[in-house]
């Protein structure tokens, strides 16, 4: 196995979806009904679910099936990636529920709290377990060639939107992190995410209402 794997983009993507959470329990603890309105028309809801989305939808397609493979002799690690898994779609579910809830007008605002609350609970307890338990195996576990593999799945993932989401992805990075980040991609993108994708991104307000595209 080789000694190349480098997570520092998936530390990237946890702490930025950290940081979204908090933003998400400041607008949901208001306590009042504009919870929903900022919440149905904000892009920082958008966002947050699109990058969520494709992060775990590239876990679930090229990590935990090459973690799966690598370690096949040891059950405990195979139930706990069957835990990962499940984690996500209990995860999607509550999305749901909270899309749902929104397009729902007369919405209880408490109801409605206590599923940004069942979110923000629920993934920061599964980002926490995935550090603890997970990424602590993908330096034995993996090769290089499977860790770029899922690299490029998630740049896949998150491609359509990736000129607002790459600079969501930088938002509060610290330098080496960028440089990192940056690094693998092909000039002109490089030019086009400092140039033009960073500087409107900055400007969106993505968290006040009406901000959704």
């Amino acid at each position: 196995m080789s000694d190349r794997i480098d997570p520092t983009a998936m530390y990237a993507m946890h702490d930025a979806l950290r940081r979204e959470l908090a933003h998400l329990d400041r607008v949901s603890t208001r306590g009042d009904s504009d919870a929903r309105h900022v919440l149905a028309t904000a892009a920082g809801w958008q966002l947050f679910k699109k990058a969520l989305r494709a992060h775990h939808a590239a876990e679930d397609e090229a990590l935990l099936p090459a973690l799966r493979r690598s370690l096949a002799g040891n059950p405990e690690v195979l139930a706990l990636l069957e835990v990962m898994e499940a984690e996500h779609a209990a995860l999607d579910t509550v999305i749901d529920a909270i899309d749902a809830a929104l397009a729902d007008p007369q919405v209880d605002p408490l109801r409605l709290g206590d599923l940004t609350d069942a979110l923000t609970t629920g993934l920061a307890g599964h980002l926490r377990h995935e550090e603890e338990t997970v990424l602590p195996l993908l330096q034995g576990a993996l090769t290089a060639e499977q860790w770029d593999h899922f690299g490029q799945v998630h740049a896949q993932r998150l491609g359509p939107d990736g000129a607002v989401l790459l600079p969501w992805l930088l938002d509060g990075a610290d330098e080496p992190t960028v440089e990192k980040l940056l690094a693998p991609l092909p000039a002109p993108t490089r030019a086009a995410c400092t140039d033009q994708w960073v500087p409107t991104y900055t400007a969106l307000n993505r968290w006040a209402p009406g901000t959704a595209f």
